[in-house]
């Protein structure tokens, strides 16, 4: 067990509010895996802060999705490169602090997701622990 995270691409007929996305048949998201992470708590409390920040109810910020836009991303770069990301603890969450192989992947993310938004399409945050 641990802190599993993920970003979904979802197409924009699919990506219904900042914390909803549309299902299939089956009662699945429709989604498109772009990136994963495993126990990047910092991370995670970053998107956690997001979630609220844009009105998320949920008691424990778990299983449930928040969306990125550019304006969400122009401040995580900056909180990445400023080493700004909040410090975040829990049970499953493992102790990885910040270094520069993780603010690249992290950049390189910001990066696919602008890609994403250029076209359209959605961006959004989840995870699992």
């Amino acid at each position: 067990m641990g802190l599993d995270m993920y970003a979904w691409r979802v197409k924009a007929e699919d990506a219904i509010d900042d914390f909803t996305i549309a299902k299939d048949e089956e009662g699945r998201g429709k989604v498109e895996e772009m990136h994963y992470w495993r126990k990047h708590h910092n991370l995670h409390g970053w998107m956690e802060r997001l979630y609220y920040a844009k009105g998320g109810e949920a008691d424990s910020f778990n299983c449930v999705p928040v969306r990125l836009n550019e304006v969400d991303l122009l401040a995580l770069e900056l909180d990445i490169k400023a080493r700004q990301l909040p410090s975040t603890s829990g049970f499953f969450f493992g102790d990885n602090p910040p270094d520069e192989d993780s603010d690249t992947e992290d950049l390189r993310f910001i990066a696919e997701c602008r890609e994403v938004l250029a076209v359209g399409d959605a961006v959004y945050y989840d995870s699992w622990w």
